[in-house]
């Protein structure tokens, strides 16, 4: 199905011819490097390390970047990438979101001139792998009550911890990890692989994001280096800047996986005969498909103009958080209709929907769900806060 089949509203128009470039680079990509292999991928929770140089090649790793070998795009390019990588899979742009909002963002907003030359050459070239160590097995949706401590001792910080749902960390050369300080802020700390006492194992058993790296890292007593500090944090609000990068991407990928399921879902269809008509000819079935259509266009509208703001510096923390929130509750809405209209066909591998729909339901998880951002979004709408103990600095979701 051609691009102009969902874009209802013609997007297009709207779009430079250096931001469709780069979606359709992405597009052509996914479309043969990727989906051929995706059911397998998925099946054998395999996440294709050997396609990361093809990645960083394409300039997605460091995307925003001017600086240190990256590619110097815009946020709606960058937001066309996302979508277009998960098209092809969930896992695939969290990888890319990943690298560029919670690895490169940090360091270079809060590292040392030192920390930026020695890492994010290699971080944008690929050459190196890292990730971003905040969630804890007791602390999600509120960070602030994180049990990761640093203790400092001479030069040097002593971590101890543990984070979990981290991607990447079994494959990361570098983790960006968070922590509390002695009477101090939540600072944020490079750990590198290979330091004594700092373990990563991978999460198993998982029926989402199974082409994902998802690992648990644990912090036995490590000796960080005090130049390893990022000494531009300071508080809760240094992650959740993060963070608000990563639902900026997610919110744009939750359209690509939308996308890709109506696509499915239409195709199947205008092709499969039942009761001596195709199916796509039953009211029931085009009224799941033109709920579908509206609800992509909406997202791809609320994409679009949260590009433009987050270019012009205008975008808050507040729209990032209904873009993502909607997003990704509406894709995987859209993934079950899917789904349906597949019939039993529709839970095997054959067709993307189940493996989308089983993606979303963390994607509708991660980096805040949807109930956390409602609350998050009632604050901004109200000035009054529901969540029932919040920390001075007034996180926002995670």
């Amino acid at each position: 199905m051609s691009a102009g089949q969902t874009d209802f509203y013609l997007c297009e128009e709207l779009f430079s011819e250096e931001e469709k470039g780069i979606r359709d680079e992405v597009r052509n990509w996914v479309a043969g490097r990727y989906l051929p292999r995706a059911a397998e991928y998925f099946e054998k929770a395999s996440f294709p390390v050997e396609l990361i140089p093809e990645i960083a090649a394409m300039g997605l790793l460091g995307v925003k970047l001017k600086e240190y070998g990256g590619r110097g795009a815009n946020n709606v390019s960058y937001g066309l990438a996302c979508q277009e990588l998960e098209r092809g899979d969930s896992a695939l742009r969290s990888f890319v979101g990943v690298m560029n909002s919670l690895v490169i963002h940090p360091i270079y907003s809060f590292g040392s001139p030192e920390q930026k030359e020695r890492w994010l050459p290699d971080l944008i070239s690929g050459r190196k792998i890292g990730c971003f160590g905040l969630s804890e097995p007791e602390a999600g949706s509120d960070p602030g009550s994180m049990r990761t401590m640093a203790v400092q001792k001479g030069a040097d910080y002593i971590l101890n911890g543990r984070k979990m749902w981290i991607t990447n960390g079994s494959i990361a050369d570098v983790a960006v990890v968070w922590a509390k300080t002695e009477n101090g802020p939540i600072r944020g700390f490079l750990v590198e692989k290979g330091m004594a006492g700092f373990s990563a194992r991978p999460v198993e058993r998982k029926f989402s994001m199974r082409a994902s790296v998802t690992s648990v890292l644990n912090f036995d007593n490590v000796s960080v280096p005090g130049e390893n500090l990022l000494p531009g944090t300071a508080g809760l609000k240094s992650p959740l800047s993060c963070l608000n990068e990563g639902r900026f991407g997610i919110s744009w990928g939750s359209v690509g996986a939308a996308v890709a399921c109506y696509e499915a879902a239409l195709g199947y269809a205008k092709s499969r005969i039942q009761f001596r008509a195709p199916l796509a000819s039953f009211q029931l079935v085009q009224q799941k498909l033109a709920l579908m259509l509206t609800e992509i266009t909406k997202a791809q509208l609320l994409c679009l103009r949260l590009g433009r703001l987050k270019d012009q510096g205008r975008a808050t923390p507040a729209q990032i958080s209904m873009a993502k929130m909607n997003n990704a509750a509406e894709a995987l809405k859209i993934a079950r209709s899917a789904r349906e209209i597949l019939g039993a066909n529709g839970i095997t591998l054959g067709h993307p929907p189940i493996r989308h729909m089983l993606n979303l339901e963390t994607v509708n998880t991660y980096e805040g769900t949807r109930d956390i951002h409602i609350l998050s979004l009632g604050r901004h709408i109200t000035g009054m806060s529901a969540f029932s103990c919040e920390p001075e600095e007034k996180a926002a979701p995670k």
